[in-house]
């Protein structure tokens, strides 16, 4: 079958790769309808996270299963199927609080790599989630979204505890802060501000539910938010870039007591115990247990009462990966969807 495999930055070629096989009686193998290139993905390609080559990458997926193994009873050969970034039995104590990406059994998809033709999903019945039937076409992006970008921005507005009578600042437009906007409109947030330099992610950001666009960073970002609230800050924050400047960004642009959801991967964040001990503000996030989520999500998607899959601006076969990887490298894109 046909995959992406990372040989080092810059350098992710499709090839051939072995047939997924069933290993374990709890996988399935599942073709990929949909895949895509996540905003994570670039620290590999970039260079910034270390390459063993070759090897696969992609966690992004929605397919329809073709096998099973003995184990499996909550899906079936023929059922379209969403799966999470990560591998989870669902059953283990902190499966059941709600964090099955710290499943006791926990795998990364990114080490199967869902950028393929097929995929093996282990622990299929605590990963993956059959639809309600056989999707239309145009529903595949959004429900393709639920894997990660816009479960990971549920998460981040949930962690932020975004809702009504609050203002709210998202930190990042990439394809995760512009579904956190989405996100926290859908929780009934009165007041939504994307920090966002460039006009096309602005645009989309307003079509999801900003009210205002602030385009600073840095102390620049944080004193043009404390303007905005009458000098105290935003009651939630949603972090979902993942460097020092963002995070900070984040705290400082926190009015105490509130609320921030973090959910970049973060890359050389460190914070001043002191500065966090005088902010009062709240912090929780890392990487979306998307599980918890997707059955609500595909349920909302399912009933067209969200349409995330307008953050593709971009879709491509899956032998033209490597444009995919460097158009969103460069900016020309906000997230890539493939068509194996």
């Amino acid at each position: 079958m046909r995959g992406v495999v990372m040989y080092g930055p810059g350098d992710f070629r499709v090839e051939e790769r072995p047939e997924p096989k069933i290993e374990a009686a709890t996988d399935a193998v599942i073709r990929v309808v949909a895949a895509c290139v996540c905003g994570s993905d670039l620290w590999a390609y970039r260079g910034t996270d270390a390459i063993q080559a070759p090897s696969p990458i992609g966690h992004e997926y929605v397919g329809v299963v073709e096998q099973v193994g003995d184990a499996v009873t909550t899906v079936k050969p023929g059922d379209f199927v969403v799966g999470g970034f990560s591998v989870s039995d669902n059953t283990c104590e902190n499966c059941r609080a709600g964090y099955q990406t710290s499943c006791v059994q926990r795998e990364w998809i990114n080490d199967l790599g869902a950028q393929a033709e097929r995929l093996r999903v282990p622990l299929a019945d605590g990963t993956l989630v059959a639809t309600p039937g056989t999707p239309e076409d145009d529903l595949v992006p959004s429900l393709l979204t639920t894997s990660d970008v816009l479960a990971t921005g549920w998460f981040a507005a949930s962690a932020a505890e975004a809702g009504p009578g609050k203002t709210v600042v998202v930190v990042g437009d990439g394809a995760v802060g512009l579904l956190g906007v989405l996100s926290a409109k859908h929780f009934g947030a009165e007041r939504i501000i994307a920090m966002s330099r460039h006009e096309p992610r602005q645009r989309m950001a307003r079509e999801f539910g900003a009210t205002d666009i602030v385009t600073e960073r840095g102390d620049e970002g944080v004193a043009r938010v404390k303007e905005m609230t009458g000098g105290f800050g935003a009651h939630s924050v949603i972090e979902a870039v993942g460097t020092q400047q963002s995070m900070l960004q984040a705290i400082r642009s926190t009015r105490p007591g509130g609320h921030v959801g973090y959910v970049g991967v973060s890359h050389g964040v460190t914070l001043d115990g002191q500065e966090l001990f005088f902010s009062h503000a709240h912090l929780h996030g890392g990487n979306a247990p998307v599980r918890r989520f997707l059955p609500e999500l595909i349920d909302l998607v399912w009933k067209r009462q969200l349409d995330p899959g307008r953050v593709f601006d971009l879709v491509l076969p899956l032998d033209q990966a490597a444009e995919a990887y460097q158009a969103m490298d460069e900016r020309r894109a906000i997230k890539v969807l493939l068509k194996p």
